[in-house]
């Protein structure tokens, strides 16, 4: 930045505006969801199995865990802007050509082509650890992604009302207009915040063996990446398991499927509120309990007889708190191990936890049958919220063996 006033809206000299960066995280969330109510038209549209199509979430996350890779040093190297600027404006051609894809296999690359939008999520996170320590950064993503967590709460009930009443392309015309909005906001309000590395790509991306190498690093990456995957898992499943198990209609379907997006927005506002007193060690550990908690309750529920959309959908509010905390909390964590290359960290972190998003999400689609019910999903959230839970204690291992080592010497 230029100068370091406070925000000013549609100020380049200025540091962005939270609006700004609210619409930036909201973007990848938006994309992720929206059209997921329209899933069993599409697959009608498109003359195929809804294994297929389901194919829109996990072949989305796999691309998107991919470009996460190569994100973070490009943004390194020349800076936030131009990436963001660049990836916004191939995510308006990719979205027009799934509306006007005339088969399944054209309509499922341009979706692929549709991730590129993870720019918009990475280096959103990477500009606010540009300008805050690890603690206020941790407080500020809190921040951001609260106000970013109304997206997914309202996109699902707005993309099943916008499938009913004029079909599923109207879901991806909305994607347009908002990237478009999103691209002059961009244009306007984001100026540079990252000082040019000075080296080359190549040598950008040489540094990720030295995130690699950190047991801290890895701890963040995988907490977050357990606990999120969950997430994932019912994102590729919570489709099938309510339009079939349970008989929603598109309208229904995404009014339940925002449950989550709820829990979310709590967690996140109690990152922002708490991340600086409780520290964001804490947090994680914290949000990890809550994620397992709210599958565990699912089944046990399940168990007793009381096997409904209400509960399922329900006790995924407590999934959604639990993301609220570990998510910004870890990515804070994950940044700070090297300052330095907070865009590098941001992409291989995301990229981690998307592409294990992706595995989940393909996996679920395998294993839900209707005779199935819910079940092969919630297993596979607990497993994942469980290994969260180890990760996060690695990390405090870790830091009580520096501590001793720093007290024997």
């Amino acid at each position: 930045m230029t100068d370091d006033s406070p925000p000013q809206f549609l100020r380049r000299t200025s540091p962005p505006h939270v609006a700004t960066l609210v619409l930036l995280a909201g973007m990848s969330a938006m994309v992720m969801n929206i059209f997921l109510p329209s899933l069993p038209s599409m697959t009608e549209y498109f003359e195929t199995e809804y294994r297929v199509m389901q194919r829109s979430v996990s072949f989305f996350l796999g691309v998107s865990a991919i470009l996460q890779i190569v994100i973070g040093p490009i943004s390194d190297n020349i800076g936030r802007r131009p990436v963001i600027l660049w990836g916004l404006v191939i995510f308006l051609i990719a979205t027009l050509g799934c509306i006007y894809a005339p088969t399944a296999e054209i309509y499922l690359f341009f979706r692929m082509c549709q991730a590129i939008v993870a720019v918009a999520m990475v280096l959103s996170r990477a500009i606010i650890r540009d300008l805050y320590s690890q603690d206020q950064s941790a407080s500020m993503i809190g921040y951001v992604t609260m106000g970013m967590a109304v997206v997914p709460m309202l996109s699902p009930i707005l993309g099943g009302i916008l499938d009913e009443f004029f079909g599923w392309k109207a879901n991806f015309w909305t994607l347009f207009a908002l990237g478009a909005l999103t691209l002059w906001l961009v244009w306007s309000d984001l100026g540079e915040t990252k000082a040019v590395s000075g080296k080359s790509l190549r040598a950008q991306f040489a540094d990720y063996p030295e995130l690699l190498r950190s047991p801290r690093f890895w701890g963040y990456a995988l907490a977050s990446a357990f606990c999120s995957g969950s997430f994932f898992a019912y994102l590729g499943g919570a489709p099938f398991v309510g339009s079939v198990v349970f008989g929603l209609q598109p309208t229904q379907l995404g009014l339940y499927f925002g449950a989550p997006a709820i829990g979310y927005f709590v967690g996140n506002f109690l990152t922002g509120r708490y991340a600086v007193r409780f520290g964001i060690n804490r947090m994680v550990l914290w949000g990890c309990f809550a994620n397992a908690a709210g599958t565990f309750l699912s089944l046990i529920l399940f168990y007793t007889g009381h096997e409904t959309a209400l509960v399922f959908f329900g006790m995924m509010t407590i999934v959604g708190l639990g993301n609220g905390l570990v998510i910004p909390n870890s990515a804070a964590g994950m940044l700070s191990v090297r300052p330095h290359l907070a865009g590098t960290a941001s992409g291989l972190g995301g990229a981690i936890m998307i592409g294990g998003g992706a595995a989940l999400s393909d996996q679920v689609g395998v294993l839900l049958t209707p005779t199935s019910g819910a079940y092969p999903l919630l297993y596979m959230m607990l497993a994942t919220a469980l290994a969260g839970i180890v990760s996060i204690l690695g990390v405090y291992w870790r830091e009580a063996r520096l501590a001793r080592t720093a007290a024997g010497n």
